[in-house]
This record gives C-alpha cells, structure tokens and sequence, in this order.
C-alpha cells in the first residue's frame, strides 16, 4: 500500500468509527466544553489542574453548569478501564490503578527526544505519563508520543481529558496491524514502541510482535507487558473459549516460548523486568465501570481462575532490534 493509498485508508476507517451513533454525539458535547487552562501532574494517577489553583484541587474555576457537563459527558464515557484521572475536582477510579504498571516500568524507561508510539493506548493514560517522565525539563521530553488505538470510546475519552491540556499528542483509530503501513506513509519509525495487555488478545502473536519490530528504528525499544504461563518449558495455554471471563485471549506463553517468539520476530535484545501476578488491588470493579471486574474471574480462593485456569500472572519485558 503506498502512501497516499495508507492515508485513505486511514481517513476512512477513522470516519466510519467516530460517525458511529454512540460516538458522534459523545463528540460534539465534549467539543462544546469551555476552556480552561490546565497543566498535568502525575501522583498515583494524572491529575489535570487548573492554571490559577496552585496544585490544589479544591478550586475550580468552571460554574456549576459546566461542572455537571463534565461529570455528565465523563459518566457517558464509561467505562473507565485505565486511570485513575483527577479532572479538576473529579475523581474518576478507574477499573485498573494504572500508575501500579507504570511505576515499574518507569526507571527503565529513556524517552528523551525519543518518537514513541503506544499500541492499544486505551484511552491515553500511559501517553500522559510518558509526557511527564522527563518532568518540566523540556531537554528530556519526547520528540513525539502518536497512541494506537482503534477504539472510539477511548478516543472520545482521549478528546475529553486533552480538551482542557491540549497536550501534543496524537491518537490514531488504527490497530498494531497498521503499524508497518503507518511508518513507511510517513517515513519515519519510532525509537520505542509500548504494547502493553495487547498480545494475548491477538490470534496471531509472532506476527504481531513482527509488525512492532518492523515498526522500530535499529536500536529501538519494545516495552512489553503480557499475560504469562508459569512454566520453563516452552509451553502456551490456548483457551477453548474464554480465559478469565474473556472470550479474546488466544495465547498466554511462558516465558522461554514469548523468548522464541521474540526471535522469530528479530528481537535481538530480551531483557524480563518483573513477574507478578495480577491482583485486585490493580484491577477492580468501581462505580466508574458497569461491568464485572477480577474478582468475579477467580475462583474463591483467588488462586485460579473461574474455568480452572492459573489465575492471571503478568510478565513485563524490555526488547531491542538491534
């Protein structure tokens, strides 16, 4: 597909998603939001606070009608999966406490001047924490940060929270399979890549951790988080129909078997950060999402899940292509 052929494409799903009648609507309230200057801080969540309150969120500068827009359009939204978000006074408890990922994988992280992309970026939470790793110092921020994510509630989610910050972030309605296609429109591939709680909801694994390595720069990094099968060996657990409640994971591999697939996909560089498992102090059920959370996938004793299956253990991982 050469480029002007990729960029019709893309145009073209983009508009069949957000014309959608669930979307559309969700989109003009939040463009009909008032102004308001605000800046982001991160502390066990992103906070976006008013220019003129300090670093309290006591104060809010908007009126009570565009208080209850807010609160509206961000119940309208749900469900919340990752966040917590402090929107001027709104606490919004997302289903996932995200912050508990990212804090393990922010001392090795290297985003200075870096083009970074996040595959299946949700609704931007870890895109707004990659702005701020580098803190205030504008000599280590990232050169650019584009999500992937062809979702368009996440997208209207995006839109809501970046209505008020206006970071420089770009979000595109595309999949993990669009990468290669998206970086030769551009002419440019990225320094490093996150794909975070995405592989075992792909049917096809080694061909998706080709497409992120095709989408990397030599020397680029792939920071990977996915579900892992407690094993040595090279074995990989393939559900019959769902895994923890979930019909869409396909493949959850141990460690030695992602390592060959890494391989096949010329990774060169495979480097296991941590394994932990999830818990539901990470992942739970809040009035932020109407629908059941981790605790209803386990069994009672929390140690496997509802089908009888290892109870849900994440691997976190740093790849290179050299």
């Amino acid at each position: 597909m050469n480029a002007n052929s990729f960029e019709k494409y893309a145009a073209d799903k983009a508009a069949h998603i957000l014309q959608a009648k669930n979307i559309a609507p969700l989109r003009e309230r939040i463009a009909a939001l008032p102004e308001v200057a605000s800046y982001l801080k991160s502390d066990r969540g992103i906070y976006i606070v008013p220019q003129d309150s300090g670093v309290s969120q006591d104060v809010s500068p908007l009126t009570e009608c565009a208080r209850q827009q807010i609160l509206s359009i961000a119940h309208d939204l749900k469900p919340w999966r990752k966040g917590p978000f402090y929107l001027f006074d709104l606490h919004i408890d997302s289903e996932w406490q995200s912050f508990i990922k990212w804090n393990l994988f922010s001392p090795h992280l290297h985003l200075a001047k870096k083009h970074i992309a996040d595959v299946g970026c949700n609704n931007g939470y870890y895109m707004f924490e990659m702005l701020l790793h580098g803190g205030s110092d504008k000599i280590a921020a990232p050169a650019s940060i584009t999500g992937f994510d062809p979702s368009g509630i996440f997208k209207c989610q995006f839109e809501f929270l970046n209505h008020f910050v206006k970071a420089p972030m770009t979000f595109e309605l595309l999949g993990v399979e669009d990468l290669p296609s998206y970086t030769r429109a551009r002419d440019r591939l990225f320094d490093v890549i996150f794909c975070l709680g995405v592989l075992y909801h792909r049917q096809n694994p080694i061909e998706t951790l080709k497409c992120l390595a095709q989408s990397l720069q030599k020397g680029g990094e792939l920071i990977l988080d996915t579900l892992i099968l407690e094993s040595s060996q090279e074995l990989c657990l393939s559900p019959a129909h769902t895994y923890a409640k979930m019909s869409n994971v396909y493949f959850i591999p141990s460690i030695p078997t992602l390592q060959g697939w890494c391989q096949r996909a010329k990774f060169n560089h495979f480097e296991t950060l941590a394994i932990l498992p999830t818990t539901t102090q990470e992942q739970r059920k809040t009035p932020w999402v109407d629908s059941q959370s981790l605790e209803a996938f386990l069994c009672p004793q929390q140690n496997l899940t509802i089908e009888g299956y290892q109870a849900p253990v994440r691997g976190y991982f740093k790849l290179r292509k050299e």
